[in-house]
């Protein structure tokens, strides 16, 4: 999935209800879990994350 540029990833654990994401901004990579039984909602919240990390490298530049 692509979201402002950044390619991102989110799947299924074998936990139920535990989504596990990763995203690549530069030559970082952030990876973690989320807990959710709804998809679009362990999505969006990776896409805030994505939001917060685009906001950080901005205020570091300017």
């Amino acid at each position: 999935m692509n979201h402002r540029g950044v390619e991102f990833t989110v799947a299924k654990t074998a936990i139920p209800g535990v989504w596990q994401w990763q995203f690549r901004i530069g030559d970082k990579t952030k990876t973690g879990k989320t807990e959710t039984k709804i998809d679009l909602l362990a999505i969006r919240r990776v896409q805030l994350r994505i939001d917060r990390e685009l906001k950080a490298i901005g205020r570091r530049t300017a």
